[in-house]
C-alpha cells in the first residue's frame, strides 16, 4: 500500500531527478500544483518539460500522484512574466 504524499515528499522527488533554480508544491493530498523552473527546460516544449517531471517523479506518479498541475518554466521565462503568485495561487 502506497502513502499520503506531502508537497514536501513531492518537492524532494523532483528535486533528485531534475535540477531545479525553483521548485513550489502545494496541494490537498489529493489534488496537486507544481511550479518547477529548470534551466533543463529550455527549447523544449510542454510536454517535453512535463515528461522530465513524471520522470523524475517515477513510480509515485502511478502509486501515489493521481492528480499534478504543472507550471514548467525556465529561469528567464519566470523572470519575463513578472512576480510568479505561489504554485496553488489561481
Amino acid at each position: 500500500m502506497s502513502t499520503m504524499p506531502t508537497p514536501e515528499s513531492i518537492r524532494a522527488a523532483i528535486a533528485q531527478g531534475l535540477d531545479c533554480e525553483r521548485l513550489e508544491v502545494d496541494g490537498d493530498g489529493h489534488h496537486w500544483n507544481a511550479l518547477v523552473v529548470s534551466r533543463r527546460f529550455a527549447g523544449l516544449a510542454r510536454i517535453e518539460r512535463h515528461r522530465l517531471v513524471y520522470a523524475a517523479l517515477g513510480d509515485r506518479m502511478r502509486q501515489e500522484i493521481h492528480a499534478l498541475s504543472m507550471r514548467t518554466v525556465t529561469p528567464e521565462e519566470l523572470a519575463a512574466a513578472g512576480p510568479a503568485p505561489a504554485a496553488g495561487s489561481r
